[in-house]
């Protein structure tokens, strides 16, 4: 396994950010540890569209499964993310509402 330099670990996290469900994710996570269909149904997502999720958090190195007997329980992979998320969920942000609603056309937000 190769470790991420600094900017490549940023647009990893960044990369893992820009989907809600695997926000979601992140952020159960940051609270504990839990199993795919825990997750599942605290989302309101079907376990294949969690798994793809969660395979994704895994390949960009955020989570990890912990097995346990047929089981396997996810968790962070670094008690820095969780700390991380929780900085970024007390972020107050000044936006600028035509900036957004022409992201589609002009690439921003």
């Amino acid at each position: 396994m190769e470790t991420a330099m600094h900017w490549d670990a940023l647009a990893r996290f960044g990369h893992a950010l820009s989907d809600p469900t695997r926000t979601q994710i992140l952020l159960n996570l940051r609270i504990s540890a839990s199993y795919p269909s825990d997750l599942a149904e605290q989302i309101g997502v079907s376990r294949p569209i969690l798994s793809n999720h969660l395979a994704c958090l895994r390949g960009c190195g955020l989570v990890v499964a912990v097995p346990e007997g047929r089981r396997s329980r996810y968790e962070l992979a670094d008690p820095h993310i969780g700390r991380a998320l929780q900085d970024l969920l007390g972020l107050v942000l000044a936006v600028d509402p035509a900036c957004c609603a022409a992201a589609d056309t002009q690439g921003c937000c």
